[in-house]
């Protein structure tokens, strides 16, 4: 395995770890900042109000998304093992 073929599979890791993860945490902090803002407006301070609905919009963002992500996941794993066994010939 050349150094260049390494530092592509790396990339390939980190983006895929990016494309997976993001959807959940781009909707957390959506919905983090509509609470903050809430929060403020209406001075209420309560901590389980800024981290239930935190909960929610990830849980939902990883049934709405999770389709999707499976397959990411599942294409680089199909890519990563196609590779593989390209080098063990």
């Amino acid at each position: 395995m050349t150094e260049t073929q390494v530092i592509a599979l790396g990339r390939d890791a980190l983006l895929t770890v990016l494309y997976v993860a993001g959807p959940m945490i781009g909707l957390g902090l959506v919905v983090g900042l509509l609470v903050s803002i809430f929060q403020a407006t209406t001075q209420i301070q309560e901590q389980t109000l800024s981290f239930v609905p935190k909960i929610v919009a990830v849980l939902v963002a990883g049934v709405l998304f999770g389709p999707w992500m499976l397959r990411l996941l599942m294409d680089f794993t199909e890519r990563l093992i196609a590779d593989a066994h390209q080098f063990v010939r």
